[in-house]
């Protein structure tokens, strides 16, 4: 078989509920629409594990992450013990939020040509010239990151928020009242903030934002790849629409012209009840916004890529890592607890060069780490081991249409499944469990675990068959991380329940 060259394009916090090819009616996307015309849709993707890192190691490796125990960090005592912290003390309290393990091995290093490594086979198809193209700064965000491997070629865009760019005294540029409110101040949000307000503040243009930034970058690769012989695998791992989300003021206007008052680019992780409904409002519409410039640039992106001829030769795979709670079910933000289909739910779409399933959709269950095997497997390359993702593509050819009955993701200390019938929501431990029955509930807004104990019980039990037993029986924060200014807050807000009283900033 002929080499196919590969794309994949990653979304972070993009909610397919806000394209028009998943049903939306109001947000402009016809750049994403275009492409869904030409590929398979899947109505049911979701994430195995979250939040963003966790998302893109099964992407990059094709095995879970949950339930969180290919962990390649010290814990605190073995660290002290061997009286060096190199031995990797973790960067954040949250399960899974980690380098990948070095002895699991990435799409990339498969299709770079790795697999002399552990074959002796000549490998069937030529080695790939693998490039990486990101602004993501949380797989950069501390030493030990090793999201690159495998990349032949990767640049890092940097400047997202909570990445250490800009002088932090360049975020006083800024009429700082204009977007943090005074119950905000000290919260880990507000630190992430005031970072992307000094890595911004000498932007003058469109271009200077980040999903310009990295689409422009992914097309000056393409052009400048225009004389190479061998087939490509390009990555293209875009941060927005994750927040802040501060787009040009005229995709602002598409949705909220003549807007006065405050603006909350960055929202708190919590309930929303500090915030006006005119504020709720316009914040969604500031993520509305967002979405389509990066559709805008997505789009131009995609022009690069019929102009060059290689749709024809060519599998592209577009999807998001997760979705973003915007004042839904009285909260903002990405939740453990609060893994409703705002947050779970993903962008997915396969399109393959010789138009199979173009203009089709699947409501199978599917997850990223069944990404990576579709990949491979599309390739005709070899992995050293079978990976724990599914091939999609018998799916797009018509000849199955699922290939799982359930799924699971994990967040924290707290866990979700789906079947068709009902989705449950709950700690690790089972307790405080939140089920809802989406044939008659879809928006989840009617909680019947107290009337359909059996359902929850069902249920969880799939929960721990995945996981092989207790999820994270014994996980706490490491007493470390508790110095570092901002990490209670993020602790705070992992811990948000519906079921308990939560206090605002201020309050």
């Amino acid at each position: 078989m002929e080499a196919k060259n590969i794309i994949i394009v990653m979304l972070d916090t993009l909610r397919p509920d806000h394209l028009g090819c998943y049903g939306n009616k109001w947000i402009k996307t016809p750049n994403f629409d275009q492409v869904a015309r030409e590929s398979m849709v899947f109505d049911r993707a979701v994430a195995e594990a979250l939040p963003t890192v966790q998302v893109r190691r099964a992407l990059w490796t094709g095995m879970r992450v949950f339930p969180f125990k290919r962990e390649v960090f010290a814990t605190a005592e073995e660290a002290g013990s061997a009286g060096s912290f190199f031995l990797g003390v973790p960067g954040t309290p949250m399960p899974g939020w980690a380098p990948m393990p070095w002895y699991v091995v990435t799409m990339s290093e498969i299709l770079q040509g790795l697999s002399f490594l552990w074959s002796d086979d000549e490998q069937a198809v030529p080695e790939y010239r693998t490039a990486l193209i990101t602004d993501d700064f949380p797989l950069f965000s501390f030493p030990g990151m090793n999201f690159y491997r495998g990349f032949g070629h990767w640049e890092y865009i940097r400047g997202q928020a909570g990445d250490r760019y800009g002088v932090p005294v360049l975020a006083k540029k800024w009429d700082l009242k204009r977007f943090i409110p005074p119950w905000f101040e000290g919260t880990w949000e507000h630190m992430q903030l005031l970072s992307h307000l000094a890595n911004t503040a000498k932007w003058r243009s469109e271009e200077d934002h980040f999903a310009p930034k990295v689409f422009s970058a992914a097309i000056e690769w393409l052009e400048d790849s225009r004389e190479a012989e061998d087939p490509f695998f390009l990555l293209v791992d875009c941060w927005d629409p994750h927040e802040p989300w501060d787009a040009p003021q005229h995709y602002i206007d598409l949705y909220d012209p003549g807007y006065k008052g405050l603006e909350m680019i960055s929202p708190y992780y919590g309930p929303t009840r500090l915030m006006t409904e005119k504020e709720l409002h316009h914040m969604r519409m500031l993520y509305a916004a967002e979405v389509t410039m990066v559709d805008t640039w997505f789009g131009k992106f995609m022009d690069k890529v019929r102009e060059l001829g290689l749709l024809d030769n060519s599998l592209l795979i577009v999807t998001s890592d997760h979705g973003h709670v915007i004042g839904e079910h009285g909260i903002a933000g990405k939740l453990p607890a609060g893994m409703y289909n705002e947050l779970v739910n993903c962008l997915l779409m396969i399109r393959r060069p010789d138009g199979v399933g173009a203009g089709q959709r699947s409501d199978a269950f599917v997850q990223h780490h069944d990404i990576a095997t579709t990949v491979v497997n599309f390739s005709g390359a070899k992995s050293p081991y079978e990976f724990e993702g599914k091939d999609l593509m018998p799916i797009v050819e018509g000849k199955k249409n699922k290939v799982r009955d359930y799924a699971t993701c994990g967040f924290c200390l707290n866990v979700w499944c789906r079947d068709d019938e009902y989705v449950l929501i709950c700690r690790n431990t089972g307790d405080e469990p939140q089920l809802f029955d989406m044939r008659n509930d879809p928006e989840q807004n009617h909680n019947i675990a107290s009337d359909k104990p059996e359902v929850v019980k069902r249920m969880f039990d799939l929960v721990l068959e995945d996981a092989g037993g207790p999820v994270l029986p014994n996980w706490k924060v490491d007493p470390l991380l508790l110095k570092v200014p901002g990490v209670q807050s993020i602790i705070d807000w992992t811990e948000w329940s519906p079921f308990r009283e939560w206090k605002m900033p201020g309050e």
